[in-house]
């Protein structure tokens, strides 16, 4: 039984992500529309704690305001992306060209090593800058592209989420176990505000620090490179890598000698590592304790499954699915495997034995035997 159990769940998973890999047209513009519609609910409860004299900001102009701080950002990357990416596409063949002369010039690459091969071929397969900034200019365009279709959905979000928690106590058919999913639900979301608001404020200074330092040294569009720096640390471990190498080549690219490119990867490598190694854990703390393995495995998934996009997501996905599945004695295990050290935040007295759904509150649609007897 537990064989059977194993390959239905196994088969189970794999059909989500082969639909999820399918459907990803239709499924990211929905998961984007969620992640915004729900920064903005963020934003506009920040927005709610402000005082003026002992009174406070209606939630609905709250609400609006924070959704015109959105769309005045989106419009202003926008802009500032139509107007910037025209010159950095007309020029990155040049910088390609050029990094190709600088890294053949090396003094410790040996030449010969690469007889009867093309150098400048090889080199192109692993360095090739028109292309990287043609597919980041394309899948920005992709989700602009979607920008009607998750304006719907944001809208339709909206208007749903003055019923969730109706929906909810409509759904769990033992108002005792309501409470526990309204404590996934309450850890979920604070897990993810936190996550959310460190990174931004993490990513936001690094960027930040970056496009000055590249502003002094004068390296050619250093405000499209900060930008980029600013959303490449959102994707974990690999992003911050990349935005380090990356101004360095183009450094490289732009100037005669290798100076330039010295300053620029010290710099922007000491940016990274004070802030994403020591300033970052610290304001992170023990939160979410997820074993860093877990975290690039999973960001290859969806890195393949959604491309840039699904690496954007993939923490977030990943400390949703281990809150979820450590509340549970069947997955608890997988959890604790997801997790850094084994050790999970909610204690196993707390974990839901049982789990059930009804119609309307009054007819049981499935039901889980209940071994303990008791509730939590």
């Amino acid at each position: 039984m537990k064989v059977l159990n194993f390959t239905a769940s196994a088969i189970f998973v794999v059909l989500v992500f082969y639909l999820l890999n399918i459907g990803k047209d239709l499924l990211l513009p929905l998961v984007i529309a969620i992640a915004l519609w729900y920064l903005i609910n963020i934003l506009a409860s920040a927005f709610a704690r402000i005082r003026v004299g002992g009174f406070g900001i209606p939630k609905a102009l709250c609400l609006a305001a924070s959704l015109l701080t959105f769309v005045s950002l989106i419009m202003v990357l926008i802009n500032f992306l139509s107007t910037s990416a025209g010159g950095v596409l007309d020029v990155a063949p040049e910088y390609q060209r050029n990094l190709t002369a600088r890294l053949q010039n090396l003094p410790f690459i040996d030449m010969t090593a690469f007889e009867g091969q093309n150098f400048t071929q090889l080199l192109t397969d692993w360095i090739n800058i028109p292309a990287y900034a043609t597919s980041i200019a394309a899948s920005l365009t992709n989700i602009l592209a979607s920008g009607g279709l998750i304006l719907i959905y944001i809208g339709f979000l909206f208007l749903e989420q003055g019923h969730f928690s109706r929906k909810i106590s409509a759904l769990v058919a033992n108002p005792e176990k309501e409470e526990d999913v309204n404590r996934i639900i309450s850890r979920i979301r604070d897990d993810i505000q936190k996550y959310i608001s460190i990174k931004v404020f993490t990513s936001s200074l690094t960027g930040t620090l970056s496009y000055l330092f590249l502003t002094i040294v004068e390296v050619d569009f250093a405000g499209v490179w900060g930008l980029l720096i600013f959303l490449l640390n959102f994707i974990p471990t690999v992003g911050s890598i990349i935005a380090t190498i990356f101004p360095a080549m183009i450094a490289l690219a732009q100037s005669e000698g290798y100076t330039l490119f010295t300053a620029v990867l010290i710099g922007i490598g000491a940016f990274q590592v004070i802030i994403g190694n020591i300033i970052e854990p610290r304001l992170m703390g023990s939160s979410f304790n997820l074993s860093p393995i877990v975290i690039l495995l999973n960001l290859a998934l969806w890195g393949y499954i959604w491309g840039i996009p699904g690496m954007f997501l993939c923490v977030p996905f990943l400390i949703i699915i281990t809150i979820i599945l450590s509340h549970f004695p069947q997955t608890r295990p997988i959890a604790v495997m997801l997790s850094s050290d084994g050790r999970l935040r909610v204690p196993i007295e707390h974990s839901m034995d049982s789990f059930s759904f009804a119609a309307g509150g009054d007819k049981l649609l499935a039901k889980a035997p209940d071994n303990s007897g008791q509730s939590d």
